[in-house]
């Protein structure tokens, strides 16, 4: 399998990761048409039987939500791929969720940040594809729950199971641009400066506790939170206790229209990030300035002990002398063109050094320093005529 890996870009990219169900549909995907289609009781006692059977079997509550779909699916839908799409697509979503996608884009465009969007939801990836802005292309990646299916489209087994918990993979993989799931590369190390998209970078946006680790990781690692509440009950409840305990920046109606308080926003972050990353990118900068500055002091300090080092191989009487000197100049890794010249010149008029030119230390020494020469001098030239003498 071909893994899909993103690398930095030349502009700060901005990733907005989504939560779906009450985050941008006002309910829960599967009551939306699903549940009332295959369940003969309310949809109350549907999700009520499926916190009783991961309680029995001490299960994963979203696998027991997936294994109760399937059970009573059965005798009365075939339950596959394309079902689950076309139930997807009748999935309601808050005012304005339809436009919102390309408009922050564009802003971001307008702003010189390349703004990405995800969705990270314990919902079903198939209904989520089924929806209006999926399939528009909406989303860079869906991370959600979803089936392994037959050759026939129809469900056989869970391929991904997403939880409160392990969300907050999926904003590992996003920082790193390590995108496929299957991708262990998500575990190496990254040097900040080379990271995709660092988690100040990151919005995630929210409606409940279930989505407060992915919160409270971006929030300790200077990214934006946002909580959402919903734009026609406007119960607040949730969103403020979140804020009162740090799993949250801000908070907002699920309202995505133009103009709207989550719009203004979420602009408003767009706007930080061309700030932020513009001084970051000098900071960099001023860091690579630092160490190189630091690197030149320490090869200055130094001078003397190179100096003291070529003094003594030009007075070198003996070999003994001389391989013992040059297993001390091979420690050296740099070396200034004026001490290299004086070094070709010790290895044209010292006896002991030139006879010894086609030793291995003595050769790989001189070799090296040869090779750090800009171009080629006319010391150097002769000097590597003497590698040819037998």
């Amino acid at each position: 399998m071909t893994t899909t890996r993103k690398t930095r870009e030349d502009k700060p990219v901005l990733a907005i990761c989504y939560d779906f169900d009450k985050t941008l549909s006002p309910n829960d995907m599967q009551a939306q048409g699903y549940i009332q289609s295959v369940y003969d009781g309310e949809v109350d006692a549907f999700w009520k039987e499926c916190d009783s059977l991961a309680k029995q079997h001490e299960m994963d509550g979203n696998l027991a939500y997936m294994y109760k779909m399937i059970a009573e699916a059965h005798g009365r839908i075939v339950f596959t791929k394309q079902k689950l799409e076309e139930y997807g697509a009748r999935v309601a979503l808050f005012p304005g969720v339809e436009e919102w996608f390309d408009r922050m884009k564009q802003f971001g465009k307008q702003h010189g940040v390349i703004v990405e969007h995800y969705i990270i939801s314990s919902g079903l990836k198939e209904m989520i594809e089924g929806t209006s802005v999926a399939k528009s292309g909406a989303f860079e990646r869906v991370y959600a729950s979803s089936f392994m299916f037959d050759d026939k489209g129809v469900a056989i087994w869970p391929a991904q199971v997403i939880n409160y918990t392990n969300k907050t993979q999926f904003l590992f993989r996003i920082e790193k641009g390590v995108l496929d799931v299957n991708d262990s590369g998500v575990n190496e190390y990254f040097a900040p400066e080379d990271i995709r998209v660092p988690f100040r970078n990151i919005v995630y946006i929210g409606d409940s506790a279930t989505d407060i680790p992915c919160m409270k990781l971006v929030n300790v690692n200077g990214g934006h939170s946002i909580g959402v509440y919903d734009n026609n009950t406007l119960d607040k409840s949730k969103v403020c206790k979140m804020l009162s305990e740090n799993r949250i920046k801000y908070f907002a109606p699920a309202d995505y229209t133009e103009g709207s308080k989550l719009d203004d926003l979420v602009k408003a972050i767009i706007i930080r990030t061309a700030s932020n990353e513009t001084l970051e990118n000098i900071h960099y900068e001023c860091k690579k300035e630092q160490v190189h500055e630091d690197a030149q002091k320490n090869y200055d300090e130094n001078r003397g002990e190179r100096l003291d080092l070529i003094i003594s191989l030009d007075a070198s009487k003996t070999f003994e002398t001389t391989h013992i000197i040059i297993r001390q100049l091979l420690d050296v890794e740099h070396w200034k063109e004026d001490e290299i010249d004086m070094l070709l010149d010790i290895a044209i008029n010292n006896h002991p050094v030139r006879y010894l030119l086609n030793d291995l230390d003595v050769n790989a020494f001189y070799r090296d320093i040869i090779n750090q020469l800009p171009h080629p001098s006319e010391k150097s030239q002769k000097v590597e005529s003497f590698f040819t003498e037998s």
